[in-house]
């Protein structure tokens, strides 16, 4: 990582991420296509659910983003001890994590649903999905734990690996169990949930299996271990705002259902069906950032500015790229896409127009969501929390509040790319401010 030419490195270093990223985004995504044809009303509430199955996604990634962050830089300084460290309290960290989700599931998974719904047909449904797929998820947790330390040695193979694993067998199992094919009982709604934690799990038990078997790097072991503050510290100080990063999403839903549900159950399914397809746009680029951290993070480590900047600047690039190809697919075909979910007259009339209001986000969020990872990847998680919630959380949802009762639907779908346009001028503005500041040291 520290001497081969940028581009063909990160592009070695991001495009397993990449399509790792994209087959996450397969999980809610298949059980939502699956879960349509049972009803509109088992769309809504698997829709609903989506913010509490994010939550459970954002810990799991943002303590790996702290993990990945820590270990790669300890590596580029040459001390592999202080990176096993790092690993084992990774590890325990995620243990304690998948026990608060456990009681997150069991005890909040009802009020939160009836936050946003009174029909009980809905309720009973978004119960039997949340009750298994949040109490459930630490096959989840502790796979990208195991896999952000894969990916901080350099190794991106193996996760993306890993996550088709998953993604494989979620695909498999959802009709089988959604609808009770090959002799198994239609479990519905319970069913898209059986298949997804299924599939976690398999992911999670081959990723430990792995790492024992082809670890060399990070020395890990419990011998003389002890909790160390100063490594939970630099842990969590990126992991916190990595995680409310990441969870902002599951804000941004629930603050706009609270908006959409003033006008019909279909804008609400409009909203969840965009946040499910939006992740193949923006997972690519959430993985070439994967590639990207390490990268940063080595070369800070051993004081390569010069290989920093240009890593910046092809991830710019290639962000870009990505970002303006999601753009004109949501322009060209918004009715297929909505299509793919079983979309009645009522929801393609609403659907249509906000996709193509909404893409043209994409391409101004690039260089905000650039900016985040490097950030992310040298310590800096405070300024990257920063850029985030101007994107997701200070400037969508009360946008929304004020514009909808004089725009309609239409004043809820404008707010998204307002917010991402300042977003990215403020993001622009941090990252200069920071790169004068190391010049000057």
């Amino acid at each position: 990582m520290g001497s081969r030419k940028i581009l063909p490195l990160l592009l070695s270093m991001s495009v397993p991420p990449m399509i790792s990223m994209m087959i996450q985004g397969l999980y809610n995504i298949v059980d939502s296509i699956f879960v349509a044809h049972l009803s509109q009303e088992a769309l809504t509430a698997v829709s609903l659910v989506y913010p509490l199955q994010n939550l459970t996604l954002s810990v799991a990634v943002g303590l790996g983003v702290g993990l990945n962050a820590c270990i790669a830089r300890s590596l580029g300084a040459g001390r592999p001890e202080e990176a096993g460290r790092a690993a084992v309290h990774g590890l325990l960290c995620t243990g304690v994590h998948s026990i608060l989700f456990v009681l997150v599931g069991l005890f909040l998974s009802e009020p939160f649903l009836r936050l946003f719904t009174q029909d009980e047909t809905v309720l009973a449904l978004g119960m039997e999905y949340a009750l298994i797929v949040v109490p459930l998820s630490f096959g989840s947790l502790f796979h990208i734990c195991v896999e952000k330390m894969f990916q901080a040695t350099g190794n991106m193979v193996i996760p993306m690996f890993l996550q088709g694993i998953g993604a494989v067998i979620n695909l498999i199992l959802d009709p089988i169990f959604i609808f009770g094919w090959m002799g198994i009982p239609a479990m519905g709604v319970a069913g898209a949930a059986v298949a997804t934690v299924t599939g976690q799990m398999a992911a999670c038990a081959c990723a430990i299996l792995l790492f024992i078997k082809t670890n060399r790097e990070i020395p890990i072991t419990l011998k003389g271990f002890r909790l160390e503050g100063k490594v939970l510290g630099q842990l969590y100080s990126i992991a916190v705002p990595s995680t409310l990063m990441m969870a902002m999403p599951s804000f941004l839903v629930s603050l706009l259902n609270m908006v959409l549900a003033r006008f019909s159950e279909a804008a609400v399914n409009v909203l969840g069906i965009y946040f499910k397809i939006q992740s193949f746009t923006y997972m690519p680029s959430s993985g070439l950032i994967q590639g990207m951290r390490p990268i940063m993070s080595f070369n800070y480590g051993a004081g390569r500015r010069d290989r920093m900047k240009e890593t910046f600047v092809r991830s710019l690039q290639l962000v870009f790229l990505i970002m303006a190809v999601g753009m004109l697919l949501f322009l060209a075909i918004p009715g297929p896409i909505l299509s793919m979910f079983a979309a009645d007259q009522a929801l393609l009339e609403i659907g249509i127009p906000a996709l193509r209001m909404i893409s043209v986000s994409f391409l101004l969020s690039s260089p905000a969501v650039v900016i985040s990872g490097v950030f992310e990847a040298l310590g800096r998680g405070g300024r990257s929390l920063i850029v985030t919630m101007l994107r997701q959380l200070l400037i969508i949802p009360p946008l929304a509040f004020l514009l909808s009762p004089v725009m309609g639907l239409t004043g809820v779908w404008i707010a998204f790319p307002i917010a991402e346009a300042a977003a990215s001028v403020a993001a622009v503005f941090l990252y200069r401010g920071m790169m004068r500041r190391m010049e000057a040291s």
